[in-house]
């Protein structure tokens, strides 16, 4: 494999997570886009924002290529977890063409130098601050695969998208799931809950955990 192929896989995996999380949010009413879906207030447009900022600090701040454009959730003085859900007056559509930047600007950083090419991260402790290009990227792709979900495994957004609607998988012609209908999906997590009771040493009959709400929420 050359080196230029090498570039090509990473830059097509990036890529199918960054097509897969946007996925996520298209038709869904505002509400749903953005309220929380967990006790912590995961959300999908949140975890969106989220990543626009992995890309514009990996992949430019950390190699001298700042974005130019104010990101007042990030760095000293934010509050908690101000990049994980959008404000009233962030749209959904700012919050988008914020991701949309993003890749853009994280794209011209990887095409520009050489995987090895050496940046600082400026949130990391100083002497412990150094990453290769290759290092930044390889760590971008596993955060946006991690909350979009890649071949039938689930993430972040895969899970909130599954209980709004049932919709999952890497985008709306690839469901990367096993071709089998609903019926056969209720007898699947009949038989994990059976299963998990019996592991557990509890009764048939009993209660289940906090997360046995018959596909639901657990109360916050």
């Amino acid at each position: 494999m050359t080196a230029s192929d090498a570039e090509a896989d990473l830059r097509f995996s990036l890529q199918s997570a960054r097509d897969a999380l946007l996925w996520k949010l298209e038709g869904l009413p505002e509400y749903d886009a953005r309220g929380p879906l967990t006790p912590i207030g995961t959300n999908l447009l949140g975890l969106v924002k989220h990543a626009a900022g992995v890309e514009l600090g990996y992949l430019g701040d950390t190699f001298g290529r700042p974005s130019g454009g104010p990101l007042p959730w990030l760095g000293n003085g934010a509050e908690p977890n101000a990049d994980m859900w959008a404000t009233a007056d962030e749209s959904r559509e700012y919050v988008v063409e914020l991701y949309r930047r993003a890749w853009a600007h994280a794209d011209a950083t990887i095409d520009a130098p050489a995987p090895d090419t050496v940046g600082r991260v400026p949130w990391w402790p100083d002497g412990r601050d150094e990453v290769t290009l290759h290092h930044a990227v390889v760590r971008v792709i596993a955060d946006t695969h991690r909350h979009a979900g890649h071949a039938g495994h689930a993430g972040h957004a895969d899970i909130l998208r599954e209980l709004l609607d049932g919709a999952v998988g890497m985008n709306k012609g690839n469901d990367s799931m096993p071709p089998v209908d609903s019926a056969w999906w209720e007898q699947h997590r009949s038989r994990l809950e059976r299963t998990a009771r019996e592991a557990g040493g509890g009764p048939e009959g009993a209660e289940g955990g906090p997360g046995d709400a018959g596909g639901g929420l657990p109360a916050l």
